[in-house]
């Protein structure tokens, strides 16, 4: 069996696009994928801002202090509560990024809507999902998200892709990704984005921006 780690922030529309083409993936071959966690807030936070462990709540960091909660029971209920926040944002627009998503979010998978505060309450989840992104960040250089990690040695940022692939072209581009290790020095590739290519990002995303709670320029490709 092959396995991969994950690194997610549910905050973020390509993660969630990748994740289901990682799960396309995973139906079709012998793929143990392990979910793990990075902090936009954090990677992103001007000097002299707070840092999101430092407030009651934080978009993504405090959600995935419930990822991290969950992940204790299982990579199985990770897994489902990945999903069912992500379909939930960015293909229903409901804020999943608030204690009340949350409560909805666990609500939809038959788990108590009290281990929300749970994780809140339990310092030892802000420090898993710190853990997770730190070791990220200061052992591979990682930057953001998605992120594929083999080994614990090969970190590789993406694939970023606006419309995963299904069947055997999942398989495809698995197989383009694994083969991409071969080159231990081959940094990056990267397909500039036109006029149209951002229009029709835009337009892809267009559910998630409409549901964002925070006064940014829609940038359709943020």
């Amino acid at each position: 069996m092959t396995a991969v780690e994950f690194y997610l922030d549910p905050m973020c529309p390509w993660a969630y696009r990748t994740s289901t083409w990682i799960r396309e993936v995973r139906s079709q071959i012998d793929l143990q994928v392990d979910w793990r966690f990075f902090s936009l807030e954090e990677i992103n936070r001007e000097e002299g801002h707070r840092h999101p462990w430092e407030r009651d709540w934080s978009y993504g960091w405090s959600q995935m202090r419930v990822g991290a909660l969950l992940r204790r029971q299982s990579m199985d209920t990770v897994d489902r509560w990945y999903a069912t926040t992500s379909a939930a944002f960015f293909e229903q627009g409901r804020p999943t990024f608030t204690r009340e998503g949350q409560h909805d979010v666990l609500r939809s998978m038959g788990l108590p809507e009290s281990l929300v505060e749970d994780a809140l309450a339990d310092p030892t989840t802000a420090q898993e999902v710190r853990a997770d992104h730190d070791h990220l960040v200061s052992q591979l250089g990682g930057h953001g998200v998605p992120t594929l990690v083999f080994d614990d040695r090969d970190a590789f940022f993406g694939p970023v892709v606006l419309n995963p692939p299904v069947g055997p072209a999942a398989v495809r581009l698995w197989e383009l990704v694994c083969g991409w290790r071969e080159f231990g020095d081959l940094y990056e590739l990267r397909r500039p984005k036109t006029g149209d290519d951002m229009r029709s990002i835009g337009a892809a995303f267009s559910t998630y921006l409409d549901a964002r709670a925070w006064g940014t320029i829609q940038n359709a490709a943020s």
